[in-house]
């Protein structure tokens, strides 16, 4: 049986003694290392999502200035293709104009020598003439 004397009021002290220098000793300490421990953490999670957006804010960056420069690169290409275009087609255009000066060059030339022939022809036509007619007659024709 439980009996109520002076050995259970010192077991009571004893107890609440105890509890106070192992709060003292143990479970403060300890309390404050995981206390330290999760404020680390914390400041890491913290650090570590201002560098996700430290990241973020630079890739978006990174490819704004992309777009830019594939817009830049863009545009003169398509400036040096015109720029191309337009040299290839004045250069086409000076090769045509003289092929077509020479075309007219030669055929003129091709008509001065047609002429040339066409009218040796029709001044020897009638010597021609008289000497075929004199060989199919066998006789001459002058007169």
């Amino acid at each position: 049986m439980i009996t109520i004397d002076i050995t259970m009021f010192i077991h009571i002290v004893n107890m609440i003694v105890l509890m106070i220098v192992l709060n003292a000793i143990l479970y403060k300490p300890v309390q404050t290392i995981l206390q330290k421990r999760r404020d680390r953490i914390d400041s890491l999670n913290n650090d570590v999502e201002q560098f996700e957006q430290n990241a973020r804010h630079r890739q978006k960056e990174v490819d704004r200035k992309m777009r830019e420069a594939s817009s830049k690169a863009k545009a003169a290409l398509d400036g040096a293709r015109a720029e191309a275009q337009a040299a290839g087609g004045e250069k086409l255009a000076a090769i045509r104009s003289e092929a077509d000066a020479d075309k007219e060059k030669q055929l003129a030339e091709i008509h001065s020598q047609i002429d040339a022939a066409a009218k040796e022809l029709q001044d020897g036509v009638s010597d021609f003439a008289n000497d075929m007619a004199g060989k199919i007659l066998g006789r001459s024709l002058e007169a």
